[in-house]
């Protein structure tokens, strides 16, 4: 049978979700959104995604990659997302959905994700409107001084200080962008961006920044944590609620996504 690969964008409120990959007995992302891809199109072998996610944490940008059955492909184009919007739970959604060349790669064939983290520091709380994507923190921080001591981590490092270790992974990253900032509303918000993260970095960072910021860590403590051979007891991992995957980045040419594959698949060292 012939098969198209499609490149799908997927966005959901991760608060009522055990995270993004499937788990028995459990309500993921994956089982939704394979359980309403197979209504359409039978069953999914191929079934990959950029990156997954915790347990609460949300996304606007994810993305997956699927091979589905040309035919009903051709037959479901134009309708696609309209039938997906008609399956899917309130708080998982198909935004977008096209063809593309086999040789893309959800996973491996991505230059960078971005991930924003909101936390709000005023006396009052949370916006009640933005109580579940914003974590509520008990101490004013200073965002220049966190956005100051984040850029000594820049660069590729081993991250294990800021890392949950797995058997056989390597925790060594290049984190390009890790900038703190305020809304207009006074809301604090990270914005991380790597080729990749290990598991628990991103809300490790932030809750390392969020010391910096209310006064229990100096600058200079954010980065000696990059010195460090194993987990660091003192740094915090931050509830799951403020962070968002809001963008995967891909080069438009299927020859950078194989060269972009290679490039990911090797054992990284420094």
């Amino acid at each position: 049978m012939e098969k198209t690969r499609l490149r799908l964008g997927v966005a959901y409120d991760g608060a009522d979700f055990s995270g993004w990959a499937l788990q028995p007995g459990r309500r993921t992302v994956a089982a939704e959104v394979i359980r309403a891809l197979e209504l359409l199109f039978g069953e999914i072998e191929e079934f990959t995604v950029a990156g997954r996610t915790d347990a609460g944490v949300h996304a606007v940008g994810q993305v997956v990659h699927v091979d589905v059955p040309t035919a009903k492909w051709e037959q479901l184009r134009e309708k696609l997302l309209w039938r997906l919007r008609g399956i899917l739970p309130p708080d998982v959604r198909i935004t977008s959905s096209k063809a593309v060349d086999p040789a893309f790669h959800a996973r491996f064939a991505a230059r960078w994700r971005r991930y924003v983290y909101r936390v709000a520091d005023a006396r009052w709380g949370v916006n009640p409107l933005r109580r579940s994507d914003t974590l509520a923190w008990p101490r004013p921080v200073d965002v220049e001084r966190m956005h100051s001591a984040c850029q000594a981590l820049l660069g590729e490092h081993d991250f294990v200080g800021f890392c949950k270790q797995r058997e056989g992974a390597t925790t060594i990253r290049e984190l390009l962008q890790y900038d703190w900032a305020r809304d207009d509303e006074g809301v604090a918000f990270a914005t991380v961006r790597a080729d990749a993260f290990c598991h628990s970095m991103v809300r490790s960072l932030v809750g390392a920044a969020l010391a910096v910021g209310d006064g229990r860590r100096d600058e200079d403590w954010l980065a000696s944590v990059l010195t460090l051979t194993e987990r660091a007891n003192d740094v915090h991992v931050v509830g799951p609620q403020g962070l968002a995957l809001v963008e995967v980045s891909y080069s438009d040419d299927p020859e950078d996504w194989r060269s972009r594959i290679d490039v990911t698949r090797r054992v990284r060292t420094l």
